[in-house]
């Protein structure tokens, strides 16, 4: 990478007419979340479930509501009061900054269910959140298809044992376990209705889009989902790539760019080559 990575992702935001955020895990790390990239990153965060010896995988899944709905919500429970507490870092505002320049504005794909791109102020139906959000919530068994409000809950976690402490949420149409309204891992009770509707407002508004640049951010391929996502407007809608990744930067044509930093540092750097442009 170098400062000419720099200079030509900069022109290409410059000369965009659509901006298309697309972020991974990566982008939440700036802020202070922890980064759960395999067994030994999870169970840093976590390290009562490392001394369990339960990966991400199995804590991640309906199975465990099912089987100790304490510990799923533990954990779950955690992250949403984490999400709360941790502020979005600064490059959110660099990234709102370079979407009021563009003539159709910017849409964000995420896989994260922190809610963290509409805490900084983009509007909720300009962004699809393509792995459900932390802070809606669903019937475990379903019993209906709808969803509900995290807001009031107020988590109380014993953090030692990564459990919940008190009344476990209940769905208010049945009484049963309620669980977040995540994909989880080997999960076939989604409801995915309020992200499948966030996806048509996501591909109406690509129609739009002449030359939209996809800026992609810590997007890993161990669950390429956003990944994919940013080779698809590549592919379908005749978009450039900038790929700002500290450990896997590799772009899929020679007309993209990919940086090899973290999500804050690329787009301060970006910002800086677009501002000495006079853009």
């Amino acid at each position: 990478m170098t400062m000419e990575d720099i200079d030509r992702a900069a022109e290409l935001i410059d000369q965009a007419d659509a901006l298309v955020i697309v972020a991974g895990a990566g982008m939440g790390v700036d802020s202070g979340l922890p980064d759960f990239r395999g067994d030994a990153g999870f169970w840093t965060a976590y390290p009562a479930l490392g001394e369990a010896g339960l990966s991400f995988s199995e804590v991640a899944s309906p199975r465990t509501f099912r089987t100790d709905a304490a510990l799923a919500w533990g954990f779950y429970g955690h992250r949403l009061g984490l999400y709360r507490d941790t502020e979005p870092h600064p490059g959110f505002q660099i990234l709102r900054s370079w979407s009021d320049r563009m003539l159709q504005g910017a849409f964000v794909f995420t896989s994260n269910v922190d809610g963290h791109f509409q805490w900084a102020g983009f509007a909720d139906d300009a962004v699809h959140e393509c792995h459900g959000s932390i802070h809606w919530l669903q019937c475990l068994t379903p019993c209906c298809g709808e969803v509900w409000s995290a807001e009031g809950m107020r988590p109380m976690i014993d953090t030692a044992s990564c459990r919940w402490r008190t009344e476990l949420p209940a769905c208010p149409n049945c009484s049963s376990t309620a669980r977040p309204n995540i994909l989880m891992f080997g999960d076939v009770e989604w409801l995915a209705r309020r992200y499948e509707a966030q996806r048509e407002r996501l591909n109406a508004w690509l129609r739009h889009a002449e030359r939209p640049v996809v800026v992609e951010l810590g997007a890993g391929t161990a669950i390429p989902s956003a990944r994919s996502f940013s080779h698809s407007v590549v592919r379908d809608h005749g978009g450039r790539l900038v790929r700002i990744n500290p450990r896997e930067p590799q772009v899929p044509t020679p007309r993209d760019i990919g940086l090899s930093m973290g999500a804050l540092a690329g787009l301060t750097a970006i910002d800086k080559a677009l501002q000495a442009c006079g853009s």
